[in-house]
């Protein structure tokens, strides 16, 4: 019988990374340069979408096609809901820990009620990042939510393009 786990080749993990940090420059450069000539609210704020789109890439490209179209999905649905209960929150109200805890424990419990428990943790940290960068720029608080769901598409769509377009490797987890 012939063993199901495949070595890990030092070319292929090193394609891997080299991939990587060139799809995260291309998502930083979109946003930091292109996008904010049209969206920009600050330098800060392009910055901190700037690596907002990077971490959307980092979380989205995996070991193969199937994986990122994975890591796509759920990071496009734990920001969908981040987007929705911070955006409606913070048009109706300034930033407070406690509306952000709140926002936190209400994408936790809608994540498992509709069956994507593994989702929680990424809903929560989205919600976190959007409510805090809102409290440091009270005059455009609402705008976070659209801007950060901006970058998470621009960053997701780097991230899958370069899957796609990525030679099939023999990256295997152990």
């Amino acid at each position: 019988m012939k063993n199901p786990r495949r070595s890990i080749q030092a070319g292929d993990v090193i394609l891997h990374g080299v991939i990587l940090s060139i799809l995260c420059v291309i998502s930083y450069w979109l946003i930091t340069q292109l996008l904010a000539r049209v969206l920009s609210v600050s330098r800060d704020d392009d910055l901190l979408g700037g690596m907002w789109a990077v971490v959307a890439t980092v979380f989205v490209y995996r070991c193969s096609y199937e994986e990122s179209i994975g890591g796509a999905l759920s990071r496009i649905a734990a920001t969908a809901l981040s987007f929705l209960l911070c955006f409606v929150y913070l048009v109706l109200f300034p930033f407070h820990s406690w509306g952000m805890a709140a926002l936190i424990g209400i994408g936790a419990v809608v994540m498992s009620l509709l069956r994507r428990p593994d989702d929680v943790i990424t809903t929560g940290i989205t919600t976190t990042v959007v409510m805090v960068v809102a409290a440091m720029s009270p005059d455009h608080a609402w705008k976070q939510p659209l801007l950060r769901v901006i970058d998470t598409i621009v960053g997701v769509a780097v991230g899958v393009l370069g899957a796609s377009i990525t030679p099939k490797r023999s990256v295997v987890r152990a």
